[in-house]
């Protein structure tokens, strides 16, 4: 019998709005004993009715809740919170040319405190929360189950939650393996995955969250739509994902950034695999504004740092730190050419980062009109009753 969370007095309305997050002010009390991290409990309000069930978590998000009724959470659960997902990408991500997918989107997809990115036939499971990490063993099985049923390629589930999870848990129970993988899968850590007909090699031992940035496809897609005949400047480039797409649409000439050497050399790998012309590609290790303040001018100019602030007491630096590079980049852009820029960091929000571009655009003293307002592909879907789930923000701008 799972022990019981009991909210206090009118403290259910967002859960009857479906929001996933019980925050530790709303409990009156834990019936059944201390709750322990990561277990599952039921949340029930103070009149007495059980609004759901979900993790219990030592934090200041107490309960993150995977169902609003109460429901056994068992292999069969996951299983259907899988299906779901997948229906979803088969509809609109996966194909012939595309291989390289979310298939679970935290809240996004009802499952508070998950990431499943998939390259080609290995799926990359990385928890955010105890409680998910915990559950990890049925929620392999109902993968493997689910994909031998669709006739889709699975040879391994790589679990990398370490980096994700609080560091008292991470340290004591969480290293990073394979959970399950099939003969031979076991030895190898990455692999060459298709996007839009572009390839990349993906390290998810090695590689930045869990070896890819999946969000940016639309948006590296969109990019390649103004590429042809242009110079290209891609910044925090990573392993040059915008690059690859500017050189397959025929960009002129195309500067990666990053002050990453082995962001670097993950570029090149994907130029040799594309078989592109490297005479066309310039790379340069090193600071990305001190790269700014002496560059020559670009056609195309790609701005897409890593997350400036992650709480929200750092959010005023963030947003002066966007202002500052956003300066640079409008600056680094020829007469006629496009900005690209973007913002990660979710307590930045999508008006406050519209706000800081502004500033920067009369700063800079350009004339800016707004082409495209961007966000995270469709495999990273927001829940309707979770905004926060919505994190990553663009602009495509033109400048004059």
């Amino acid at each position: 019998m799972l022990k019981k969370v009991i909210l206090k007095h009118n403290k259910e309305e967002a859960l009857r709005r479906f929001h996933p997050w019980v925050f530790s002010g709303a409990i009156h009390k834990v019936e059944g004993g201390a709750g322990e991290d990561g277990e599952l409990v039921e949340v029930w309000s103070g009149g007495k009715v059980c609004m759901g069930v979900g993790h219990y978590h030592l934090g200041s998000i107490a309960v993150r809740m995977l169902a609003f009724e109460p429901i056994e959470i068992n292999e069969d659960f996951w299983y259907e919170r899988l299906r779901s997902a997948l229906a979803l990408r088969q509809a609109m991500v996966i194909s012939e040319s595309t291989n390289a997918y979310r298939l679970i989107h935290g809240e996004g997809d009802r499952c508070s405190g998950l990431i499943i990115d998939v390259y080609a036939d290995v799926a990359v499971f990385q928890a955010h929360s105890i409680g998910m990490h915990r559950n990890r063993a049925d929620i392999a099985a109902a993968l493997r189950r689910l994909y031998a049923e669709q006739n889709l390629p699975l040879n391994g589930i790589y679990d990398k939650s370490k980096n994700s999870l609080p560091s008292q848990y991470a340290t004591a129970n969480c290293e990073e393996n394979y959970i399950w993988a099939a003969e031979g899968r076991a030895e190898t850590f990455s692999v060459e995955v298709l996007e839009n007909g572009q390839k990349f090699e993906v390290n998810w031992k090695e590689g930045q969250k869990t070896g890819f940035f999946l969000d940016q496809r639309d948006n590296r897609q969109l990019l390649g739509q103004y590429a042809k005949g242009k110079t290209v400047l891609n910044t925090f480039c990573y392993s040059g994902g915008f690059s690859v797409y500017a050189l397959a649409q025929g960009a002129t000439k195309v500067v990666s950034v990053d002050a990453s050497e082995k962001a670097i050399s993950l570029v090149h790998k994907n130029l040799i695999i594309n078989n592109f012309d490297e005479t066309k590609h310039e790379a340069v290790v090193g600071d990305v504004s001190q790269y700014l303040k002496t560059s020559e001018a670009f056609d195309i100019v790609v701005l897409d740092p890593p997350a400036y602030a992650k709480t929200l007491d750092k959010r005023h630096q963030a947003v002066q730190g966007y202002k500052r590079l956003n300066i640079a980049g409008l600056r680094a852009v020829k007469s006629g050419g496009l900005l690209f820029t973007f913002s990660c960091s979710q307590v930045v929000d999508t008006a406050l980062f519209y706000q800081t571009i502004v500033a920067a655009g009369i700063e800079a003293g350009r004339n800016v009109r707004v082409l495209h307002h961007l966000s995270q592909g469709g495999d990273h879907p927001v829940n309707l009753f979770h905004p926060e789930s919505g994190y990553l923000k663009g602009l495509v701008l033109y400048v004059e």
